[in-house]
């Protein structure tokens, strides 16, 4: 769903955005039309002052964010919509805390927004007669020391993108045009939270990996900050398996089965934890992000160190027992993507 946020200056073309907007598919929801409902509901006729007193005394009683909040009631999964009338600055923040929301600002030179209210088919009694009317009810309407009135301008500041409409319709809609893939584009971006940031930076650092059986990384984190990174790879100073093969030793399990490692290397954290013992990091309390899993080994040393919590990208198709300790040891581990790990030789 995307959710696009229309503000600007009066008479610059916002409706005409929106109409625009749902030529092309969009649902248009203005926040001035919840405004009217509330006012058809308590018999207020519905002028320009009407609506402004009311909208300010909306959120002076429900809170300045009521009209966005009420909005979002009205969405339906599955649909665009363009949102227009926004006009305080916790409307946009409303907004924009459901993903898919942009905002969009709207202008023009202030003699071409008044030619267009005194032209416009539509005009209504209490609109503005003169320049100085005009101005005198843009100036209430775009800022206040009121916490609960209509702040346009810190709206605007908010704004990410800008169309100035100071031509002919069809330069705006072709503006409009240029601009819109834009729009969908970012508004439909998705920040990465803490747990997918730091698991990238892990799968970079296991690009440095120099067994390719799995060339797995990790990072450990501690208060959101790196404090040391490992990869897999042979010991300092040895032959690593790209340059002269594998080492391979299998193992007989007492169930008869078998299983074969490469042991020329030292797992990701493994040496995570070598790194941050060699400089003095502390990393008791951290978290560690690593490709898959870890084997049994790392597990003990992960616990041995400290670690409160393990985070991993896949499952490692050996990781029964090493569940099973961290389990006792009481921390943590999470999957984020629930399939197994795959990898060459793999038994």
């Amino acid at each position: 769903m995307i959710k696009i946020g229309v503000t600007g200056t009066f008479c610059a073309g916002k409706d005409t955005f929106a109409q625009h907007l749902m030529n092309k598919g969009y649902e248009h929801l203005s926040l001035s039309d919840l405004i009217r409902e509330e006012a058809d509901r308590m018999g207020i006729e519905k002028t320009r002052d009407n609506l402004w007193k009311l909208g300010n005394e909306l959120r002076e009683k429900e809170g300045n964010g009521v009209l966005a909040k009420r909005a979002l009631m009205r969405f339906k999964d599955g649909k665009n919509y363009v949102v227009t009338s926004i006009r305080h600055p916790l409307e946009v923040k409303e907004l924009a805390s459901k993903h898919g929301f942009i905002l969009i600002k709207i202008i023009a030179p202030v003699e071409t927004r008044f030619k267009r209210i005194l032209e416009r088919k539509d005009r209504k009694e209490n609109d503005p007669k003169t320049f100085q009317e005009f101005l005198e009810k843009e100036n209430r309407e775009m800022s206040s020391t009121s916490a609960s009135e209509q702040k346009i301008n810190e709206c605007m500041d908010m704004a990410k993108f800008t169309i100035v409409n100071d031509s002919s319709q069809e330069e705006f809609f072709r503006r409009i045009n240029e601009i819109l893939p834009v729009l969908e584009s970012s508004a439909m971006y998705l920040r990465p939270d803490w747990d997918d940031y730091f698991m990238e930076i892990a799968l970079l650092v296991g690009k440095r990996g120099t067994c390719d059986r799995g060339r797995s990384g990790c990072v450990i984190v501690k208060d959101k900050k790196i404090m040391t990174t490992g990869y897999v790879g042979a010991p300092p100073g040895l032959a690593h398996c790209d340059d002269v093969g594998h080492w391979f030793k299998k193992t007989i399990h007492n169930d008869g089965s078998i299983t074969q490692h490469c042991i020329r290397t030292v797992h990701a954290e493994a040496n995570a934890i070598a790194q941050a013992a060699k400089n003095g990091i502390n990393i008791e309390g951290g978290i560690i992000y690593c490709n898959m899993e870890p084997c049994l080994d790392c597990t003990k040393l992960l616990i041995s160190a400290g670690i409160k919590r393990v985070v991993c990208n896949k499952k490692y198709h050996a990781s029964k027992e090493s569940r099973e300790m961290l389990e006792e040891a009481k921390i943590k581990i999470e999957v984020l993507h629930d399939e197994v790990e795959q990898y060459i030789g793999q038994k």
